[in-house]
């Protein structure tokens, strides 16, 4: 019951944090702005398929975007796009944090033998060179939103899983872990229940790191031609731009758009993991009281820094 109380009391104390963080706070009314809008958006907008207009023709107000090579709506190619993208993004960096804290808590908690096996896999995936592999898959299986999930599920788990394991192998040596085991409580329990709540913030900032990893691969991947590109994403929309010579006919507005787009939602994401890292990184908080205290005196260099009151 104590226990539950205070990982109640924790969970409290950090979404209270990040919510009173600026930076965390408006990266996320961000991040649920466009995730509303890939959502409703396309209910809303043209076919970003059907051949509306002129091809390349320039932003108007019939079409804010433009159109592409093939006369299709930027606008609505944008709006439309937005929605697988960020869909495969978040699900490779939700499998990936799952799969690292799976693969790295038991190696890390258990250690022995497990950890040797376990630690030689994570080290096998971690020396495979990362982008030669995803080229290799995503041309070699057949092209969709689920052979993009599985390459870069695949080649984005090991670093996870090798964080995870330091960390938990320092909890492990931790006072209340060894009471928990005396007192006769199940690995499984102290894992879930006693450990990875104290390793929340690194578990949120992990997949933020592998979501922003995951739609930048997925991006690049798509504009190289390796994903489906009858369906419409932003990685296709850049593949099209390429294709129909934007940049030497100067349509900028076809992929401009895209490349703001995924520029915002990488902004945002790395709004929200600084704020986190404000919020629970020790050296960032001492310092903030610091300042706090020290606000409305004056501060005289030295060795050691002195505060005076105005007088």
């Amino acid at each position: 019951m104590i226990n539950n109380q205070n990982n109640n009391s924790f969970f409290y104390r950090w979404i209270s944090g990040i919510l009173s963080n600026k930076k965390a706070l408006i990266g996320s009314w961000i991040i649920i702005a466009c995730i509303v809008i890939s959502i409703l958006g396309p209910f809303f907008i043209q076919s970003p398929t059907e051949f509306l207009s002129t091809p390349l023709s320039p932003p108007s107000k019939n079409h804010f975007f433009g159109t592409n090579g093939q006369g299709q709506d930027v606008f609505a190619q944008t709006i439309s796009g937005a929605r697988q993208t960020l869909l495969v993004g978040f699900s490779v960096g939700i499998l990936v944090v799952i799969i690292g804290a799976v693969i790295g808590g038991i190696a890390g908690f258990y250690g022995g033998i497990i950890d040797d096996i376990l630690s030689l896999i994570i080290n096998i995936f971690l020396v495979m060179p990362g982008l030669p592999l995803m080229v290799i898959l995503a041309s070699w299986l057949p092209p969709g939103p689920g052979t993009l999930l599985g390459v870069l599920v695949l080649t984005g788990w090991a670093w996870n899983a090798r964080i995870i394991r330091s960390q938990m192998m320092t909890f492990r040596k931790r006072d209340f872990v060894s009471a928990a085991i005396i007192s006769g409580e199940k690995n499984l329990r102290i894992i879930m229940i006693e450990i990875m709540p104290r390793m929340l913030s690194l578990l949120a900032s992990s997949f933020i790191g592998a979501s922003i990893y995951a739609i930048g691969a997925q991006v690049g991947l798509e504009f190289l031609g390796l994903g489906d590109i009858s369906t419409v994403t932003w990685g296709t929309n850049l593949y099209w731009a390429s294709n129909d010579l934007a940049l030497l006919t100067e349509s900028w507005w076809t992929f401009v758009p895209t490349g703001l787009s995924i520029a915002i939602v990488s902004f945002s994401l790395t709004l929200i993991n600084f704020g986190i890292d404000e919020v629970t990184n020790p050296r960032l908080i001492s310092e903030r009281v610091w300042k706090k205290s020290l606000k409305g005196k004056i501060i005289v260099n030295g060795i050691t820094p002195i505060a005076h009151n105005h007088e």
